[in-house]
């Protein structure tokens, strides 16, 4: 039952992270926003977490589950440098004026969304994998908790380009 509910779960991470993650990084090209395309690409990264746990879980055999769990963690693992370093590179070309951003309403609406949906969903993911004893899917919950975290610390650039961006074609209202 539990095992079950983990994968529920899973699926429901990997098929909100689909979306957000096409239309985050869409979006984040057509308003040249970096911040926008690390948060499409820590959708994916997510995705990538969730498919090593739902690997993870389809194992029979509880040796096997044990070594896929020890491999699962070593991808979620590696999806947080990755994400890290995409973000440390964005960084140094934003301050060294490689690029202004422009205004995305798609990124104000998934910030918004991922407000609303992901801390349920990383809580219950969590609850439910220390429950089942899987390091594996309670890991990959704090993956899902990364998302509002970053939109939070990302808002208020948001809303400041939002309100400054005028009428005219660098605008974008995907």
């Amino acid at each position: 039952m539990l095992a079950r509910r983990v994968r529920w779960l899973v699926a429901a991470t990997i098929a909100y992270n689909l979306v957000e993650a096409a239309v985050a990084i869409t979006a984040g090209r057509v308003a040249s926003s970096g911040a926008l395309v690390a948060f499409g690409l820590d959708s994916v990264i997510e995705i990538a977490s969730a498919a090593a746990v739902a690997w993870q879980l389809s194992a029979r055999a509880p040796d096997l589950v044990g070594r896929r769990e020890r491999r699962a963690l070593r991808i979620i693992a590696f999806s947080f440098f990755a994400l890290a370093g995409y973000v440390a590179l964005d960084a140094v070309r934003t301050l060294t004026g490689s690029g202004e951003a422009g205004h995305s309403t798609a990124e104000l609406v998934l910030a918004a969304l991922s407000q609303a949906i992901m801390p349920g969903l990383s809580h219950t993911q969590r609850r439910t994998g220390r429950e089942l004893g899987s390091a594996g899917a309670a890991a990959d919950s704090k993956q899902t908790c990364c998302t509002p975290t970053c939109r939070r610390c990302c808002w208020p650039g948001s809303w400041s380009t939002a309100c400054s961006a005028g009428p005219g074609p660098t605008r974008s209202s995907l």
